[in-house]
């Protein structure tokens, strides 16, 4: 696919370079992940469509969800911005948010369904996503639990998206499971999940300490956010994950990564919390039958050596031998599958599959 540069904005608020602590104590690493698809009649708007939205009003989502922008690319695709709190991603008909911490995602929706009206697009379908939190009484109105969050959502998303679906997907551990909201109007298949291609979220914990090690940063190191960023993505071997992406890496202070990949109209992304106790890190990837999972698997769990891991998978059906697949891929380095949960979401919103897997040994 080509990474063909059309623009680039480094650090893009117009004053000295800000300095964005990544992770503080008990800081919350898993994130909430919001997904929301438009369409339009106007040929006009398109191929540009969502990428018009000006980077002002971009600013006034984030203010809502309480994050910022520290880090920005694109290609002829798609946008994607490093946030302080993870990552954005900006389609012409389809916009991701993934946030951490406190931030309070759902809280974009009005403002992102507003700019996209002014641009003649209308919202179709909607996506949540997220795990369980390690800090759950941390978080602030409307995440304070899954009921209310699914409250929330049902008062917010106009009543075009009729078909709903909210579930949580259990694991054989109390403190592990995958929580996921779909809604979408029925009549647009174009925004539905193919046969082929699929979207895979894996957030991982206990970290291995050593490797933990290269996200943080030296003291008065001299280098700026998107050098030290540059350097952890070379030390840990994450440019090697997909060597034909596009990267845009950026190192918090004093500890914490996250980097954006493109590779054509593909986005890969990674967040890292590195303290010990509550080490966490994520990666997420558009990924094809066609790809070399197993290498792609293998060389996340060698980058992390997680002590526990799930990875939710959305494809548009359900493929047993897809999954068989991704726990061999990782058996070999010590994880072993604990649990694995299947559900479907209403019109073509596609299969959820949900595993979770912990270490054999202390060393992988």
């Amino acid at each position: 696919m080509s990474n063909e540069l059309v623009s680039v904005s480094i650090n893009p608020f117009p004053m000295e370079e800000k300095i964005v602590p990544m992770a503080i104590s008990g800081f919350e690493g898993f994130e909430k992940r919001l997904e929301i698809h438009f369409f339009g009649d106007d040929p006009a708007m398109f191929p540009l469509g969502l990428r018009n939205i000006d980077f002002e009003s971009l600013q006034q989502v984030l203010e809502a969800v309480q994050c910022t922008v520290v880090s920005a690319v694109g290609n002829s695709y798609f946008d994607a911005y490093v946030l302080s709190e993870s990552s954005l991603f900006v389609y012409p008909t389809k916009i991701i948010i993934k946030t951490c911490g406190t931030t309070q995602l759902l809280k974009s929706i009005d403002p992102i369904i507003h700019f996209a009206h002014q641009l003649g697009l209308t919202i179709c379908s909607c996506r949540y996503t997220r795990g369980s939190f390690i800090f759950p009484k941390a978080q602030p109105f409307p995440h304070t639990s899954f009921k209310d969050e699914v409250t929330y959502l049902e008062d917010t998303i106009p009543s075009n998206l009729c078909y709903r679906k909210a579930s949580i997907m259990p694991s054989k551990s109390c403190a592990h499971s995958w929580h996921v909201f779909t809604a979408n109007d029925g009549s647009h298949s174009h925004m539905s999940y193919d046969n082929d291609t699929f979207t895979m979220e894996i957030c991982m914990t206990e970290l291995d300490p050593i490797l933990a090690r290269n996200f943080f940063r030296r003291a008065r190191d001299g280098k700026t956010g998107d050098s030290a960023g540059k350097e952890m993505t070379e030390l840990t071997g994450i440019n090697e994950i997909n060597p034909q992406a596009l990267v845009c890496d950026f190192a918090f202070d004093p500890c914490g990564y996250s980097m954006n990949g493109m590779d054509g109209d593909w986005y890969s992304t990674i967040h890292v919390t590195p303290e010990d106790g509550f080490s966490y890190a994520s990666f997420e990837c558009v990924g094809s039958i066609n790809d070399d999972i197993v290498h792609v698997l293998r060389k996340v769990v060698q980058i992390f050596r997680p002590g526990t891991m799930s990875i939710s998978t959305t494809w548009g059906d359900y493929n047993n031998k897809l999954w068989t697949h991704m726990v061999k891929a990782v058996e070999i380095l010590g994880l072993k599958c604990r649990s694995s949960a299947m559900d479907q979401f209403p019109a073509a919103a596609g299969h959820v599959v949900f595993q979770t897997f912990t270490a054999r040994r202390k060393s992988i």
